[in-house]
């Protein structure tokens, strides 16, 4: 039992130390907290693009905080790996009595406690902007965005420990553009033709149409759930087998 709570307090005392990291990190603070908001306000305000049927303060809190995931748990995450394995941090920590497994544990803490408060930030503007979701969405939703969470942390471990820290840095970017377009803020039904298929497939769509679903419809939408679930599976596979601690 005193093996197992050290163990919880060395996991704890390092996701401390990768959420203040996160949060007191300028250009990471901007991606995850400062755009997302921004983006809310953007969409919640304006009249394009078109969001769906429904009330566009909520679908535009929902895509908000579709982002939030992908810019914390993805692209976040991925810059700050990749960095810290370039610099040799992850080889060091992994020999420590943290050891690897407490250290990828650590991380994922640190993005939930990221993402705590940017729902806190994203739910209060939202609010103010008019949002009103439905009451029976909201355990859906935190289901979403956890299992969200889960599949963009693998694929952002997959980049970080597979690439070189300014390869990851100039793709993770790339990525968060691009998945803007691809179901995070918008319907993937909106896309044109077999893109909306393709983009229902990923897992930037699954998490925004999940979102939207739960947090707009009050729906629980399992087969975005498995989307997202199939992508976590195979991307800790792949990260499994081919990251890198050094180099």
């Amino acid at each position: 039992m005193s093996t197992a709570a050290a163990a919880r307090r060395r996991v704890l005392s390092r996701a401390g130390f990768e959420t203040r990291t996160l949060l007191a990190n300028g250009e990471q603070l901007l991606v995850s907290v400062l755009l997302p908001c921004l983006v809310l306000a953007g969409l919640a305000l304006g009249s394009v693009p078109d969001l769906g049927p429904g009330s566009r303060a909520d679908l535009a809190t929902a895509g908000a905080l579709a982002l939030a995931v992908v810019s914390t748990a993805f692209t976040g995450q991925a810059i700050s790996t990749g960095f810290d394995r370039r610099a040799g941090v992850l080889r060091l920590l992994g020999t420590t009595p943290l050891g690897r497994g407490g250290l990828l544990a650590a991380k994922g803490v640190a993005v939930l406690s990221v993402l705590a408060l940017q729902v806190v930030l994203l739910g209060a503007l939202g609010a103010a902007l008019g949002a009103r979701p439905d009451a029976g969405g909201i355990l859906p939703t935190m289901v979403s965005l956890l299992l969200g969470s889960a599949a963009f942390v693998a694929l952002a471990l997959l980049l970080a420990g597979t690439l070189r820290a300014e390869a990851v840095l100039a793709v993770a970017n790339l990525a968060w553009v691009l998945l803007l377009g691809l179901g995070v803020l918008a319907p993937t039904d909106q896309l044109p033709g077999g893109l909306a298929t393709v983009a229902a497939l990923l897992p930037s769509g699954a998490l925004g149409d999940a979102v939207r679903l739960s947090f707009v419809d009050g729906a629980w939408p399992w087969s975005q759930w498995a989307v997202l679930v199939a992508w976590a599976v195979v991307g800790g596979l792949l990260t499994r087998r081919f990251f890198r601690w050094g180099g």
